[in-house]
């Protein structure tokens, strides 16, 4: 979607945020069904783009449109909206103070990281406070809404994986923008979907951008730390289908220089895959 929006389309998306905006209020006044109200929210805006939508949205490329990544996946309402309120940020704020009050809530970080990701790290943000709540609740939506994919075994979310790998942290620039912890965070919980999302080709290039770790001199270095959260998916894993994914990418960890604890550790959890008997 172009930057410049024409009438038609800013009309359109103005109107789609002015109804996530009024069912955020809702579930701000209604304590009972707050859950409700938000686990729909999360669901419309992680919706496929249907055709109608798209004539008025992409009017203006003249085309019908069919982005579709390498896995299929069509262009969805986040992906429109995210766009949307990098390009007119004030729109978005009435909808963040909604999502502030409603911090506590399940599905709301997950509604403020699928529609402000990109706003995250395309808009200054200037109060340090602000930066460092908006910066955790970014990390703990995107791993929700990874592992809503993984139990599905869907790759509904790949654009926000794909951004949040390629977009910030692959660009120092931007990935300064959240808080240091928030950074580790981050490539902690990549490490983790990398595979998942057919990304393993990026992998020397993502351990070469690991921000330091406190604790480095313990664990090791990037590449003891990515093999390690890597151990720790695969115990966590429970359908099989992507596991078996997991387990077929395995082979681009050769060559790794890693502890001889770290390896025995993925050693020992591959092991309990593949031996008879075991979960597989």
């Amino acid at each position: 979607m172009s930057s410049a929006l024409t009438p038609r389309t800013a009309a359109y998306l103005g109107a789609v945020a002015l109804q996530i905006e009024k069912k955020l209020q809702r579930a701000l006044g209604s304590a009972s069904q707050s859950r409700n109200l938000l686990q729909e929210l999360f669901a419309d805006i992680a919706l496929e783009v249907d055709d109608r939508a798209k004539e008025i949205i992409f009017e203006e490329e003249g085309v019908v449109y069919g982005a579709e990544d390498r896995y299929g996946r069509a262009y969805c309402f986040y992906d429109v909206l995210a766009d949307y309120f990098v390009s007119t940020p004030k729109s978005g704020d009435s909808i963040i103070e909604l999502i502030v009050q409603l911090w506590s809530q399940s599905f709301a970080s997950n509604i403020f990281c699928l529609l402000f990701y990109k706003r995250m790290f395309e808009v200054r943000f200037d109060n340090l406070d602000v930066i460092l709540r908006y910066s955790s609740a970014l990390v703990q939506g995107a791993k929700n809404v990874f592992w809503t994919d993984i139990h599905t075994n869907a790759r509904r979310f790949s654009s926000l994986f794909i951004y949040l790998l390629e977009e910030v942290a692959f660009r120092p620039e931007r990935l300064k923008t959240i808080s240091p912890q928030a950074q580790r965070d981050l490539f902690l919980l990549l490490s983790r979907f990398l595979f998942f999302y057919d990304t393993d080709d990026r992998l020397e290039i993502f351990l070469k951008q690991f921000p330091d770790f406190p604790n480095a001199i313990l664990v090791g270095g990037a590449p003891d730390i990515f093999v390690s959260e890597l151990a720790n998916q695969l115990q966590e894993l429970k359908v099989e289908p992507v596991l078996l994914h997991y387990l077929s990418r395995v082979k681009v960890l050769q060559g790794l220089e890693i502890r001889v604890a770290t390896s025995r550790r993925l050693k020992t959890c591959l092991y309990s895959f593949t031996s008879p008997g075991g979960p597989m």
